[in-house]
């Protein structure tokens, strides 16, 4: 029997589609599962082999072994892991292709150590659709592996308006599923700053869902054409067939989470990296799933009147412009965690290739994407996204709309934690001085923590009280 290149353990759809995709490129793949059915529907949709345990799968593959690992993070990971090793051989690969945390791709590399096993970590994005038709793929961990693993993954992954693969090494370690990490955590800043846009044209300019799809379809011709702002357009237009309702209005407004923005949050803190935009996202969603207490406080908290007496068609327009503004303020907030992570680390993370890889496949492809790859192709050492020429320009003239429809926001009760934090990130950065001043004063007061001085080096303690 002709041995397969790829061993692939986790036949769920994820699984399944990219089993599918590596066929139509060419390479024979075998697939495991725990459950008999889902070995049979894979057998049976993709005519691949699918082995009865871990061990045929092994004995299936030639040497050296690759295999991709499509199980859910976490415990899962690691019970593949020690069912696997006894049967591999220095050389074997695995690639854990699933959302797994960065930190537990470091604690596997760490076991692996001595073994001989070259571990990687890539993180895969796209949903569905692209895994079977092509995902953006982010790969790190032993550098050894990348020459074998990645003509496969470049055959399968998307490709940008240039012709490039949007797969690539990111660096050693956890490198590749930290950049997933990231792009998920500017995943959720972007869906909350166009839910955000959504919700400010229906409370205070009234739109209506088919309006706003419209509206929604116009600004993806333009410098916020991207896969969210396209699928929006999309959702906005659709009907639902039991009650003629706008979909949209049929669903209930809690949002769910699979704890990546979570994450992403959590490394900024870690790291010392200011992240609002991405943190206020997954508070967005905390406070959206508290709805039972929600409805009851709106019958006791009181706010302003939503009556909006505004130009509608302008106040639009600057919806556009401020959602552009926050977006460009997310990605920056993205690529610092990037940038923190890399001093950690010492990764070496190719900030062009990582905006390179995310143009087309993954779920926060978009033109603006283009522009920040030249960004770092220009100057790879950029200290923020938002001092790039191209970028503060775009920020100077979107900047003011970002202000008037917080302002109007806030006048009438409209919550906007995204753009409030994407305005406050972008003025606190641009701020020559802030009131640290004052608090490193208190910090002294209470607990003679010391300060610095304007006028002199060195560390000062004021008795701030009389004995």
């Amino acid at each position: 029997m002709k041995q397969s290149d790829l061993g692939i353990v986790g036949l769920g759809v994820m699984g399944e589609n990219l089993a599918l995709n590596f066929d139509r490129n060419g390479f024979a793949v075998s697939g495991y599962d725990l459950d008999d059915t889902k070995r049979e529907n894979f057998a049976r949709r993709t005519h691949a082999a699918a082995p009865r345990s871990l061990q045929e799968l092994v004995a299936s593959l030639r040497t050296p072994r690759v295999l991709l690992l499509m199980v859910p993070a976490g415990a899962a990971v690691d019970a593949v892991l020690a069912d696997l090793r006894p049967l591999l051989a220095a050389g074997d690969i695995v690639i854990d292709g699933g959302n797994t945390r960065f930190t537990d791709t470091q604690r596997r590399m760490l076991e692996l150590e001595g073994t001989g096993i070259l571990y990687v970590g890539a993180g895969v994005s796209g949903g569905e659709e692209g895994a079977l038709r092509g995902p953006a793929i982010m790969a790190g961990g032993h550098v050894q592996a990348w020459p074998r693993v990645k003509p496969m993954l470049q055959a399968i992954a998307a490709r940008a308006e240039d012709g490039q693969p949007c797969c690539d090494w990111m660096g050693p370690s956890a490198a590749g599923h930290y950049v997933k990490m990231v792009h998920n955590g500017i995943e959720y800043a972007d869906m909350q700053t166009i839910c955000e846009a959504y919700f400010l044209m229906q409370q205070l300019a009234r739109l209506q869902p088919a309006e706003m799809s419209e509206v929604f379809a116009g600004w993806n011709r333009g410098e916020l054409s991207s896969y969210l702002v396209g699928i929006t357009a999309e959702i906005l237009a659709r009907t639902d067939p039991e009650t003629a309702k706008p979909m949209v209005d049929v669903i209930v407004d809690t949002a769910e989470q699979k704890g990546t923005g979570k994450w992403a949050s959590q490394a900024a803190l870690d790291l010392g990296v200011t992240a609002p935009t991405i943190a206020d996202a997954v508070f967005a969603r905390t406070v959206s799933a508290v709805r039972a207490e929600r409805a009851a406080a709106s019958q006791v908290l009181r706010g302003p009147s939503l009556a909006f007496a505004g130009d509608r068609e302008a106040f639009v327009e600057k919806i556009r412009r401020a959602l552009l503004a926050a977006k460009v303020c997310a990605y920056a907030q993205g690529f610092q965690l990037l940038a923190a992570a890399d001093r950690e680390y010492a990764w070496d993370l190719p900030f062009g290739t990582v905006a390179g890889v995310w143009r087309a496949g993954c779920i926060i492809r978009a033109r603006l994407l283009e522009d920040i790859r030249r960004a770092y192709v220009r100057d790879p050492k950029l200290a923020n996204l938002l001092l790039d020429e191209h970028f503060a320009a775009v920020m100077a003239d979107s900047h003011q709309a970002l202000r008037d429809v917080v302002a109007a926001a806030a006048q009438h009760g409209v919550p906007v934690p995204a753009f409030m934090s994407a305005l406050a990130y972008y003025d606190s950065y641009r701020a020559a001085r802030l009131p640290a001043n004052l608090l490193q004063a208190q910090r002294d007061y209470f607990g003679a923590h010391t300060y610095q001085r304007l006028d002199r080096p060195g560390k000062f303690h004021t008795k701030w009280t009389e004995a």
